[in-house]
């Protein structure tokens, strides 16, 4: 019982490179999806259930979401019509975000990605984003989603830079410590 919150998290980062496999935006492709967008509902809401909430918990599910992210990007960019400025705008939060983990390495001396109300909503953004292709403009969606991106990840590097201690669950900036 004490580790199933991390193997429903590790199911994510083992299913989520299989939709490399399928049609991108089939049906199999879809399954995946939402298996793995479901299990990164689950993993959190079991291990706070349970009492399981742990620091490796914490890095499991954010080394899924990476994976996941960079699985979506490599699936997404023959799909969506990518001008220069979009795809400079989603290397800049790229770079901001591994500065972030960077920061996080070298003052830390640890691996995570906080996990913040901005970067929750960032990634619930970026999971809505193919379920609403067919029916929102991409020029609409692709500006919602990095918007929202940009500020959750400047908002995770002020955090990462400022604070005194690491910690993963903090809810934002604004917020006191978890």
């Amino acid at each position: 019982m004490k580790h199933i919150a991390n193997c429903i998290t590790g199911v994510r980062i083992l299913l989520a490179p299989l939709m490399l496999l399928t049609k991108p935006l089939g049906i199999a492709f879809y399954a995946l999806y939402l298996i793995c967008g479901m299990s990164d509902v689950l993993d959190g809401y079991i291990a706070r259930r349970t009492g399981t909430v742990s620091s490796w918990g914490g890095k499991l599910d954010s080394i899924a979401d990476l994976v996941m992210v960079c699985v979506m990007l490599i699936v997404m960019y023959p799909i969506i019509h990518s001008t220069v400025q979009i795809i400079v705008w989603i290397a800049l939060i790229g770079v901001i975000r591994t500065v972030s983990v960077i920061i996080v390495l070298f003052k830390y001396k640890t691996f995570g990605i906080t996990h913040t109300y901005g970067n929750k909503l960032a990634g619930l953004m970026l999971f809505i984003f193919p379920l609403l292709l067919a029916f929102v403009r991409q020029d609409i969606l692709i500006a919602v989603v990095c918007g929202t991106a940009t500020l959750s990840a400047v908002e995770e590097l002020l955090i990462n830079f400022i604070s005194k201690e690491f910690d993963i669950n903090r809810k934002g900036l604004f917020f006191k410590k978890s």
